[in-house]
């Protein structure tokens, strides 16, 4: 996955803003003004890439113990966020399959108004 797929990909979910509310570096994703995928864009290009991602904590436990490249999310939440790190031992596929789930988590958690809106319903 590259910055650029990365990028995409989350904004092709309903609702996705960008933001960089901590620094230059931090890109931030949210849905309805709260945070499901940060990444830092100095670490894209120096080759080390890495995504935090909400996570269910049961699914982030066994993810951590199948993946190494799936971490305790770093300065977040270790139960509720995973670090991942792209172009490890995490498929393509399951990277995104994560990004959905994260973004699924954060959108199920809004408002039924907010969600409505946000679903053009």
């Amino acid at each position: 996955m590259t910055i650029t797929d990365l990028y995409d990909y989350c904004l092709s979910k309903p609702g996705v803003t960008e933001h960089f509310p901590f620094d230059e570096d931090t890109l931030v994703f949210k849905v309805g003004g709260k945070m499901f995928a940060l990444s830092s864009l100095s670490q894209w290009e120096s080759g080390n890439a890495t995504i935090n991602l909400k996570c269910d904590p049961d699914r982030a436990e066994e993810l951590r113990a199948e993946y190494d490249g799936i971490k305790p999310g770093y300065h977040m939440s270790k139960v509720h966020w995973n670090t991942v790190i792209v172009n490890s031992d995490v498929p393509a596929k399951l990277l995104r399959e994560l990004i959905a789930h994260s973004y699924e988590l954060v959108f199920n958690s809004l408002t039924k108004k907010l969600k409505s809106e946000i679903s053009g319903i």
